[in-house]
Parts: C-alpha cells; sequence; structure tokens
C-alpha cells in the first residue's frame, strides 16, 4: 500500500466522479485527490453480513473484491443472485464481486484485508486466514466490539495473530442502510501508520462515504465498542416508554463513560467527542435501525435473551461486548455506572424497570467529575 512516489506517479486513483445521493452498486465512485496513491488490484472482505457485503459492493467499484461467506449456500447464492438475500437484499451485488465459501481463494492475492467478522469470531477466521496472507498486507477491522476472556481490541488480536501485518480500523456512524441508500455518511480510518491511514481512506471514500483518518487507533476502536453498550440503555429507556429527556442524558453520560474508560486505556480525549465517539453513539442511540438499541427495547418488553438472539442472524455487538467492558473498567478502576446496569438488565439480575433507580439514585457529582 505504502510505495515509492514513482510508483504513486504511474498508478493514480480515478479522476473523482461526486455521486451524493445515489445508492452504492449503481455508480461509479470517485473521491477528491489528496496525492498519488497505489490503487490495490484486489480487496478481500472477510464476513458477508451486511456491513461487509456494503463495504465489499463499495470496494469493488476500486479493485476487484472478494467477499468471503461461512455459509457455501450464502456464497452460491450471492453468485447466482447478485445479492445477499439474508442479509442485505436491497442492494445489487456489483460486477466486480466475487463471493467465495473459501478462505483461501478469498485472501490469495489480496493486497487489503477487510476484517468483517464478529468479535466472537474474529480471531479464529483471521487465525485460519493467516497462511494465505500475502507478506505485509494491511488487514484492516470493521467490528466494534471487545474480545471475551482476553479483552482485546480487534487491532490488539489482528497483532496477535499476524503481528508482521499492519492494521487499522475504520469505525463511525455507519448505519448500513442509509450507506446503501446513498445517505451523506462520514467514518473514520485510524492507524498508527499516516500513509497507510491516508491509502486506506482513498480506498474506502465515495462519493457519498467521507472518511476521516486518525492516529488514535485505541480511542477509536474503543468508541466504536462502547457506544453499543450505551446503545443497550438507550433502548430500555424507549421501552420503558420514556421520552428525549432520558435519551439525552444517557447520550451525554455515556460519553462521560467512554471518555473515562478510554482515556485509562490510551485514548485520547478529543477522540470520543468526534465520530467514533459522539458521532456513533448518536446514531445507534436514536435510530430505529439500531440493533443494539432495539436489543434494548426488546429486553425492557420483558423478552429473554434468548428469544432475542434466537430469531435473528444480525450480530449485536452491545451483548457480548457489556461484560468486558464491565471488566476492563474494573481493571483500571474506572466507574461505569451505565454499563453496569446493562449488564445486570441483560443478564437478569436487576429487572429493567428498576435500572432507572438504580441510576438516579446514585450520589450527586459534579458533571466533568472524572472526565480527565
Amino acid at each position: 500500500m505504502c510505495t515509492s512516489p514513482e510508483q504513486r506517479t504511474h498508478n493514480r486513483w480515478p479522476e473523482p466522479v461526486v455521486s451524493v445521493g445515489r445508492p452504492i452498486g449503481h455508480e461509479v465512485y470517485g473521491s477528491p485527490q489528496i496525492g498519488f496513491l497505489t490503487v490495490p488490484e484486489k480487496v478481500c472482505v472477510l464476513g458477508a453480513g451486511s456491513w461487509g457485503t456494503a463495504m465489499a459492493a463499495m470496494c469493488a467499484h476500486r479493485a476487484a473484491t472478494s467477499l468471503w461467506a461461512r455459509r457455501p449456500e450464502l456464497a452460491a447464492a450471492m453468485a447466482r443472485d447478485a445479492r445477499n438475500v439474508d442479509y442485505l437484499p436491497e442492494l445489487s451485488l456489483p460486477p466486480g464481486l466475487r463471493p467465495t465459501p473459501s478462505l483461501e481463494e478469498a485472501v490469495d492475492g489480496a493486497d487489503v484485508v477487510v476484517m468483517a467478522v464478529p468479535s466472537h469470531g474474529f480471531r479464529a477466521v483471521l487465525a485460519e486466514a493467516a497462511p494465505h496472507l500475502a507478506a505485509g498486507v494491511p488487514v484492516v477491522s470493521l467490528t466494534k466490539g471487545v474480545e471475551q476472556g482476553t479483552l482485546a481490541r480487534m487491532t490488539e488480536v489482528i497483532t496477535a495473530v499476524v503481528p508482521s501485518h499492519p492494521c487499522a480500523v475504520l469505525t463511525g456512524p455507519n448505519l448500513v442502510g442509509e450507506i446503501v441508500a446513498g445517505h451523506p455518511t462520514a467514518s473514520v480510518v485510524a492507524a498508527a501508520d499516516a500513509g497507510m491511514a491516508a491509502d486506506l481512506q482513498q480506498l474506502f471514500s465515495t462519493g457519498s462515504f467521507r472518511v476521516y483518518t486518525n492516529h488514535d487507533v485505541v480511542g477509536c476502536e474503543l468508541g466504536g465498542a462502547l457506544k453499543n453498550v450505551v446503545a443497550i440503555a438507550a433502548g430500555v429507556a424507549d421501552g420503558l416508554g420514556f421520552g428525549d429527556n432520558t435519551r439525552a442524558a444517557l447520550i451525554t453520560r455515556g460519553v462521560a463513560e467512554l471518555t473515562r474508560l478510554g482515556v485509562a486505556l490510551g485514548g485520547q480525549p478529543m477522540t470520543f467527542g468526534g465520530l467514533t465517539g459522539m458521532g456513533d453513539l448518536v446514531a445507534t442511540c436514536t435510530s430505529r435501525r439500531s440493533r443494539n438499541r432495539w436489543v434494548g427495547e426488546q429486553v425492557a418488553q420483558g423478552r429473554s435473551l434468548e428469544e432475542i438472539t434466537g430469531g435473528t442472524r444480525m450480530v449485536a455487538e452491545g451483548i457480548r461486548t457489556s461484560a468486558a467492558v464491565v471488566e476492563l473498567a474494573a481493571r483500571v478502576g474506572v466507574e461505569m455506572p451505565i454499563a453496569d446496569q446493562v449488564v445486570a438488565v441483560l443478564h437478569g439480575v436487576t429487572p429493567a424497570a428498576e435500572v432507572v433507580a438504580a441510576l438516579m439514585g446514585r450520589v450527586v457529582k459534579p458533571e466533568l467529575h472524572g472526565l480527565s
């Protein structure tokens, strides 16, 4: 990805084609030039859920793109119908996208590997793909979660499994249905290497999907993971019939929790006021499309986690991440009252109706207490 000036001069990105408001899969996309960057010949996306499928479709307008699906029948159906009926039926897959159930085939020859696998399967899939990765190929995480047991962020999992490969994270308020519809959307790609981040920024940017760069990998990754926990709390509030005041309080106090834990773990405070913190939190806590908000709403209405998760293929990362977040907070001595209550409700320790009293009855404090 990061090449010499001579190579970059002879491998320019296409001239920009502005297409704000047009759905992906129906337009050739481009973005403003930042420099002379190498166009990847092949991109590989591992994970054919809704976000992985949408990202693969966007990348297919830049380069030949493979999309790995765990289930052979899903890969075959996508190849036959040019559509992912199970996860993203509204999107017509572009000709440059090749679905496959073979990890080796998907990864072979890829210049960039994008991980769109849920946190609980992330390590195993990457370990299986590792022998087929070309040397030095960047691995980018789309996953907003924390690994149970190890409490590792996804880029930490990448470093542990394939230590010789650079890693990055793409995160932000990315509700897939709106991205597919072509609604203007902004996101962040974070990497320690500024040159690689700029390369990835160009790869992922489209006329309606604007990508910013950030060097704070820890903060960006934690913001994306922790906001899912607060979104479940927002859903509980919705399910209990509370209104905008309650939601606003949860969002702003949720930012306080994200910032406290994020800074304690090495993130930068400013990151949590940006797209991957406040931006993602607002979208996930308010949208009817939010899986995690929906889970909280269903729990508040008396449904069990088994009933909720058993009826959908979609993954709500906040369910698994919530317990890991509480454990992380305890490890570094950070107070996380909203996350604590989410875990208690999800695991049946506290009825949803009692959460409000538990939060409102806490000792009163100055608003900015413990933020820095």
